[in-house]
């Protein structure tokens, strides 16, 4: 089948909002008067749980590696408890992502959270059913931009290699994209906005409503 794969964080959903919030929880915890901004720092949060840390640390004063690994778990547990307070589904993505089912694509999930965390977020999101395939960052023994998550996911929801892409919202899907030879869509309402287009995909969409037809003049 033809494929569509998906990023997951500030590409199918605005998962901003409860990471930072997990940040600044450990940043509490640590005694650090360091907090992240839910709106300044939005960028930072879809970049993951150690980016986080590390930016809050540096404006802290408090960066070093010892931090980092001692905080991150916390930082998962945090967020594993509390992932689904803020975080929304962008707006038309349930549509388009059924609208591509039923037009006869193959659809997956390729992200660089952990596994365990993005399932319970799809779940909680009530549409894990809609993916045959989910990829985390610690399914495979190493993560985007490698090829070999992205092709897992093509190859278990039942995908075609050259007839697939990826919907993504950063350098990060784009070079996955580049490594394996696919075309890649970016989205410009993430907190990347405008600046995706300097990343020069082969399509970029302002909103779901647009993703049907940039697929299809993609791999048909």
């Amino acid at each position: 089948m033809r494929c569509v794969i998906f990023d997951l964080d500030g590409t199918l959903a605005d998962t901003s909002g409860d990471l930072i919030a997990a940040a600044n929880h450990c940043f509490e915890a640590m005694g650090q008067d360091v907090r992240l901004d839910p709106a300044r720092d939005a960028g930072i949060a879809l970049r993951g749980g150690r980016a986080m840390l590390t930016a809050g640390l540096t404006r802290a004063g408090q960066l070093s590696d010892d931090l980092l690994d001692r905080w991150y778990p916390e930082l998962l547990d945090a967020y594993g408890a509390a992932l689904d307070v803020h975080t929304r589904l962008y707006p038309g993505a349930i549509e388009a992502v059924e609208a591509l089912r039923a037009g006869g694509y193959a659809v997956g999930v390729c992200t660089n959270k952990p596994e365990r965390l993005a399932e319970a977020l799809l779940q909680s999101l009530g549409v894990r059913g809609l993916f045959g395939s989910m990829i985390g960052a610690d399914t495979l023994p190493t993560r985007k931009p490698d090829v070999a998550p992205y092709w897992a996911a093509v190859d278990r929801c039942g995908g075609r290699r050259e007839a697939s892409l990826i919907v993504g919202d950063s350098d990060t899907d784009r070079n996955t994209a580049a490594a394996a030879g696919v075309p890649a869509i970016l989205v410009t309402f993430a907190p990347g906005g405008q600046a995706v287009r300097d990343l020069r995909p082969e399509g970029v969409i302002e909103h779901f409503d647009e993703l049907g037809g940039e697929v299809a003049r993609l791999i048909g």
